[in-house]
């Protein structure tokens, strides 16, 4: 019996199943696409971005690390870094002693870590429950499909193929289903935490160097005098 015929034989309700399961299938992959595009972007961007933070950090200026902050905004190291340097550049302008601000930057730096993950966890939320739940939707329509089976069976009195070809593909074709829509949603998902972690331990590097950078002690100079015997000591 070809494939057509099976899913001709077919019941309403393993139809529906199947239907459910091709609905969520269809908004796995559109997530996962959205996804690969947001992360791609947002690492494309921060990649771009770090040359000139790293600048920053050896002495740049910090108008232009904000003119850069601006041309990125899909970074999320950029994202981050403008919260703590706009929050600094903020008390200096207002005319505040800017190193009294360091519990302000990162308070600012914290929130800004927070929201952008917010941003970026995003919808993996759903990839995790079609990830979880599709198997388990295939399985009900394989439990309803053989239950159709014996239901040929007790109809006809035997058990040949046409008194269970209907109830056998409802089972095998929504198993199938349920399997094919979950495993691209599961991998998808651990692949996107994955990559989260990275942007997190990116994110939190950059804190500190923009805090260490902004709030660096400067080196305090002991003064040494010449003691008898030709040795030096500090007074």
């Amino acid at each position: 019996m070809s494939f057509t015929e099976l899913m001709g034989n077919v019941g309403l309700f393993g139809a529906a199943v199947m239907c459910c399961l091709a609905v969520l299938s269809v908004f796995s992959v559109g997530m996962i696409v959205d996804k690969h595009r947001r992360f791609r972007s947002a690492s494309r961007q921060s990649q771009m971005f770090k040359p000139v933070f790293k600048k920053f950090l050896h002495g740049g200026e910090i108008q232009e690390l904000i003119d850069a902050v601006a041309k990125h905004q899909n970074s999320y190291v950029a994202q981050v870094v403008s919260a703590g340097i706009l929050e600094y550049d903020g008390v200096r302008q207002g005319g505040s002693d800017p190193s009294g601000s360091l519990e302000l930057v990162n308070s600012a730096l914290r929130d800004s870590k927070a929201e952008t993950l917010i941003q970026l966890k995003r919808g993996l939320g759903f990839l995790a429950t079609i990830g979880s739940t599709s198997p388990f939707i295939g399985l009900f329509g394989t439990v309803v499909g053989i239950i159709n089976a014996f239901r040929g069976i007790a109809a006809t009195g035997s058990g040949g193929m046409a008194a269970v070809s209907g109830g056998i593909a409802e089972a095998l074709v929504a198993t199938a289903l349920g399997i094919f829509v979950a495993i691209p949603a599961v991998v998808a998902f651990n692949l996107f935490t994955g990559k989260l972690e990275n942007f997190q331990v990116e994110m939190n590097r950059a804190s500190s160097q923009l805090v260490n950078c902004l709030f660096k002690v400067p080196e305090v100079k002991v003064p040494v005098v010449k003691v008898a015997g030709g040795a030096y000591a500090a007074r």
